[in-house]
């Protein structure tokens, strides 16, 4: 059994400026996102069927919409930058890709285990097609960065009624893939001063007692998210639990001040941990981590990868909430200032772990793999005393692969200065950035549907506009339901200030007898989703 993907009218005619039903530039954000996925797909073995409207100059449709999509035009060609993947394409002529088309036959050839619909429109033809699918019995999935709308009233209905009504079902954004960074141990965790003490005096009980049995820990959380913070965790477990750590002084001779000799691991010791992926959803109490191995090797260090998971996790999972309202457009990062420098690369790692497309700080880039990213300060503005002459500044200064981002909030009306930029960088400016503070009323949906028709009016429809401010799901859910016309939102407290997942450790195993405290099961939690790390 195979997949089918059904992408439904990512055509020259819908996505491109200039044509009559164009779906306008929030559509055309999903169209990398429906690269990456068909792409995915592609090297699963999934098959790709191209559903493309393809219409007769007297097609009944064009007495409800104007005509477009006329078989033999531009407008009915897939859009240059998914031409090239492989894929049939099936012609239609009506709202559904299986009316009147080959469509059900080829489904019924290649009997997929599911099928998988983006494209455009997703309250018209995604959604008609999504109901015949439903009707015929398929399983359907919707990425939702993956499907897109001229209304966006109407694409959040759709999605809504897809999913409750159809039981299709939606799948939130995938995060981008991020290379696997290398975490540094600081000699303070390794030494045990940054755990809770009764874990040290523990194990100098256990070594005075001559007691280290081999013992499994098991972790979970106390309610569901998005897991993050486990490649730091596994970089401290395969140091501490290899013996590495026998390069780092006693932590007694440091917390207790005693100088009593660490127990070495030796190379016939058992170990072994299983873990969740980073980046994985979880449930409430699911064993997310379990670990094997002489249990002085470890003791000392409960504490800390609990808080790693806790902190970590809460923030990426505060990043996919919004991530998930924001349905496609961008999110980025911008809570540095509201954490401790020192933790300031975790966190906003964790929010490009849980979806975010980028970050402000370079800690947290450099984690992702990423260039930070930022647009420019009101304090720059205020210093040069004029928007237009600080965005010159900054347009002569910075090196060509930033973004050209000008913040325009500052001393005029946003849409009054959005255009005196403009025209002041001459074509070069990218877009702009609205952060009105709550003493004006904060950004609102009526002031980016202002200030975008002004841009467009005067010439500047390549400018893209950014909002920030006090930004959360809530608020990213008001603009979509508005048809705000934004095109990424940076979030800051809402996911730098968000409570950690409470994580709790407990052991199952001591000398392979199953054993745990009461309100526990003894022994070994099954959870087949566990991969072997170590």
């Amino acid at each position: 059994m195979t997949t089918a993907v059904l992408v439904i009218d990512m055509l020259r005619g819908f996505l491109e400026k200039g044509y009559p039903l164009y779906c306008g530039d929030l559509a055309r954000n999903i169209i990398p996102n429906v690269k990456r996925r068909l792409e995915q797909e592609l090297s699963q073995g999934s098959r790709v069927f191209f559903i493309c409207d393809n219409h007769t100059p007297d097609d009944l449709e064009f007495e409800m919409f104007p005509p477009h999509c006329i078989a033999g035009t531009g407008e009915a060609e897939v859009i240059p930058e998914l031409a090239a993947i492989p894929g049939e394409i099936i012609p239609k002529n009506r709202f559904s890709g299986f009316f009147e088309s080959v469509l059900e036959g080829k489904l019924k050839e290649l009997a997929p285990e599911k099928l998988i619909v983006c494209g455009v429109c997703t309250n018209i033809c995604v959604l008609h097609t999504v109901a015949d699918a439903r009707n015929r019995g398929y399983t359907v999935e919707v990425p939702t960065d993956c499907v897109a709308s001229m209304d966006q009233q109407a694409h959040r209905f759709a999605l809504d009624h897809m999913e409750r009504i159809l039981g299709a079902k939606l799948i939130p954004p995938t995060p981008l893939e991020i290379p696997r960074p290398h975490f540094t141990v600081a000699e303070s965790v390794l030494s045990g001063e940054t755990t809770d003490i009764y874990f040290v005096r523990t194990k100098e009980i256990l070594k005075r007692e001559g007691l280290n049995p081999v013992a499994t820990m098991e972790v979970f959380p106390r309610s569901e998210g998005i897991l993050c913070g486990m490649h730091e965790v596994l970089d401290l477990l395969s140091r501490v639990l290899t013996g590495q750590e026998s390069r780092v002084k006693s932590q007694e001779s440091r917390v207790e001040g005693r100088g009593i000799p660490d127990s070495r691991l030796q190379t016939s010791d058992p170990i072994e941990v299983w873990a969740l992926s980073e980046g994985d959803s979880f449930q409430k109490k699911e064993v997310v981590l379990r670990i094997t191995a002489p249990y002085q090797s470890y003791a000392i260090y409960e504490t800390v990868y609990l808080g790693i998971l806790a902190h970590c996790s809460g923030w990426a999972t505060a990043a996919r909430e919004c991530v998930q309202a924001a349905q496609g457009i961008p999110v980025i990062s911008f809570g540095a200032r509201h954490v401790h420098p020192s933790v300031v690369g975790v966190m906003e790692y964790a929010a490009i772990v849980g979806g975010c497309g980028g970050c402000a700080s370079t800690a947290g880039a450099k984690l992702a793999g990423q260039e930070p990213m930022g647009t420019m300060p009101h304090a720059l503005i205020i210093v040069m005393g004029d928007t237009a002459r600080a965005t010159l500044a900054f347009d002569k200064h910075m090196p060509p692969e930033v973004p050209r981002i000008a913040l325009v909030d500052t001393f005029r009306d946003e849409p009054e200065e959005s255009i005196i930029v403009a025209r002041a960088m001459g074509g070069r400016l990218q877009g702009i950035r609205l952060d009105t503070p709550s003493e004006r009323g904060r950004v609102t949906a009526d002031l980016v549907k202002e200030t975008r028709a002004r841009l467009d009016l005067a010439g500047f429809k390549d400018v893209r506009i950014y909002v920030s401010g006090g930004i959360d799901p809530e608020r990213i859910r008001y603009f979509l339901d508005s048809g705000a016309p934004v095109d990424t939102f940076a979030v800051g407290s809402y996911i730098s200030d968000t409570r950690p997942i409470n994580f709790t450790a407990d052991l199952h195993e001591v000398e392979g007898k199953p054993i745990a405290k009461r309100g526990r099961i003894p022994g070994i939690t099954p959870n087949p989703r566990l991969k072997r790390v170590l």
